[in-house]
């Protein structure tokens, strides 16, 4: 029987790799990256010696089915993305399902197991201070079509929303859901509270809390010669 192990790793501080995963990663045959650069950087740190092969969205067909035919032939696996957990806004989830079916109509048994560890939707809520005993996860906005549609499924959820969304696009995105909320919202309402997470885990890791006008201004205003950089995760705190 093979294994395909699915690793959480780093979304920043490398001292965030597990000692499992740490210990997975240097036992499994080969590892599958989003990018195999970036993950041999994270392998160099920790003196891993186990060789890469590139998953990632654009991979085709081929590529599934020549990582199905590896773990035929009783090889064990990990698939990483380049930070957090592999199948959260990433292709993994779309291999799992290929080797589900694959192995559903076949004698043929692969294991499937999570090493769990960061994510950054999680590391964020768990300092959002909104209630998230229930909340969504919407990934990333559309770049182009459907935005509209997506903010006002944001301000109109009745728990917490969780979102990502890239540098390029952080102050534009903000303010097309300060519209869309100031829209539905009419001229007497609360300012819409969120909390935006920057470079979670790393050295510039900053929160920044308030109302939404607040938070657009922070951005704008970044302190001198700083440039907003880093993936951003955005939290909406529901309409209960």
């Amino acid at each position: 029987m093979s294994t395909l192990y699915i690793v959480a790793t780093p979304i920043g501080n490398l001292e965030d790799l597990t000692l499992r995963a740490l210990r997975i990663l240097s036992e499994v045959d080969l590892i599958l990256c989003e990018d195999t650069r970036v993950t041999q950087k994270l392998l160099n740190h920790f003196n891993i010696k186990t060789k890469t092969l590139s998953y990632h969205q654009h991979s085709k067909l081929k590529k599934i089915d020549y990582i199905l035919k590896i773990l035929k032939e009783g090889k064990n696996l990990a698939l990483v993305s380049d930070a957090g957990t592999p199948g959260i806004s990433d292709p993994g989830n779309k291999l799992i399902s290929k080797i589900t079916e694959f192995t559903a109509t076949r004698p043929l048994q692969i294991k499937i197991v999570p090493i769990p560890g960061p994510s950054a939707a999680i590391t964020a809520a768990s300092i959002s201070g909104f209630p998230m005993d229930k909340f969504i996860f919407l990934g990333f906005p559309p770049a182009k079509r459907k935005r509209k549609k997506f903010f006002e499924e944001v301000i109109n959820s009745k728990y917490p929303v969780i979102f990502y969304e890239s540098p390029y696009r952080i102050i534009k995105t903000l303010n097309e859901l300060k519209e869309a909320y100031n829209s539905s919202h009419g001229f007497n309402f609360t300012p819409l509270k969120i909390v935006v997470c920057r470079e979670l885990t790393k050295k510039f890791e900053t929160i920044y809390r308030g109302n939404i006008s607040e938070v657009i201004k922070a951005l704008e205003n970044p302190p001198a010669g700083e440039k907003i950089k880093g993936e951003f995760v955005v939290i909406i705190g529901g309409q209960k």
